[in-house]
């Protein structure tokens, strides 16, 4: 069982920068595969950024490219989001996910994903 808590969200400008956290709980946090989706207004959730249990593999939403670093801490139990240059559609509901998978490829859908977060709000405004 892992539970997992986001924070740092919040409301900033165009251009500016955010870094989110997920605090885990539970004994396997290094075993899980660990994604970001969001759900911008009115839509699914969808794919953000997704890192592999040691943290050297990642995979990004092609709209984040360049813009967005995922990166784990598993002695802290703990993955950030670090975001720069927001944008206004990157205005949505952040949440954290995990998968206890070695295939870091099959953590970027969200049925997949055995355990969320509540969610934590980014806004940005133009």
């Amino acid at each position: 069982q892992v539970q997992l808590v986001e924070s740092g969200g919040g409301s900033v400008q165009a251009g500016g920068s955010l870094r989110l956290s997920c605090a885990a709980s539970g004994r396997s946090f290094s075993r899980h595969v660990m994604t970001w989706f969001h759900a911008p207004p009115g839509k699914e959730r969808q794919f953000v950024a997704a890192i592999s249990w040691g943290g050297g593999n990642t995979l990004y939403a092609d709209s984040v490219k360049g813009r967005f670093t995922i990166s784990r801490e598993n002695a802290n139990q703990t993955v950030y989001l670090e975001m720069n240059s927001l944008k206004p559609e990157d205005t949505a509901v952040y949440y954290c996910a995990a998968e206890q998978t070695t295939h870091l490829a099959s953590a970027v859908r969200p049925h997949v994903m055995d355990y969320w977060g509540k969610g934590t709000l980014v806004t940005v405004s133009s």
